[in-house]
């Protein structure tokens, strides 16, 4: 499968950069996360690089043969109208897992959004291990890897550097990529 799927980006242009961490357990946040495509094309890098995800989505998409096939991948369908420890239960994952790779995409949505969501960066805190930034950028038809964080007691020191690093990133529709702040109310310490 990974042979295909090089073969894929590749056939559409596209060129994989950076190096995944030697650690066995991290956080991936996935972006800017503007289109449907994003989820094809990054499923293609995880079967390029051979990466056991786990990730979650919304409910509704995991269905008859879809939703197999997601869970199959990784996929953990959650309902995200209302709140269900998901935070919780991911850093709980990690600590009965010797090896977990989580992804997801902070701002939650291909809409524009005025933050990103913060659960990332719990996730990261609470289970200990670092933030891996991935991305794709229309431009310069590149994806892939940048630099790992390791989270610190600052998120809003943290979110400006993640912010810097995507700074020069364009989502296959600019205007609906997010603003890399939190949430007014993420803003109490």
């Amino acid at each position: 499968m990974s042979v295909i799927a090089a073969f894929i980006l590749k056939l559409f242009g596209w060129q994989l950069v950076g190096e995944l961490p030697k650690t066995k357990k991290y956080v991936v946040i996935v972006g800017p996360h503007t289109s449907n495509w994003d989820f094809f094309i990054f499923l293609l890098v995880k079967f390029v690089y051979r990466i056991k995800l786990v990730f979650i989505g919304k409910h509704t998409i995991f269905i008859g043969p879809a939703g197999w096939a997601l869970r199959k991948i990784g996929g953990i369908p959650v309902e995200r109208s209302s709140a269900h420890n998901i935070v919780d239960k991911i850093v709980e994952e990690f600590s009965l897992r010797d090896e977990m790779v989580f992804a997801l995409s902070p701002e939650g949505t291909r809409s524009y959004l005025d933050h990103w969501k913060s659960g990332f960066y719990y996730i990261a805190r609470k289970a200990k291990v670092p933030v891996q930034l991935a991305f794709l950028d229309v431009r310069s038809k590149q994806l892939g890897w940048g630099p790992v964080f390791h989270l610190t007691d600052d998120k809003h020191a943290d979110l400006e550097k993640i912010a810097v690093f995507y700074s020069d990133k364009q989502g296959f529709k600019p205007e609906k990529f997010s603003k890399i702040i939190f949430k007014r109310s993420d803003h109490k310490e």
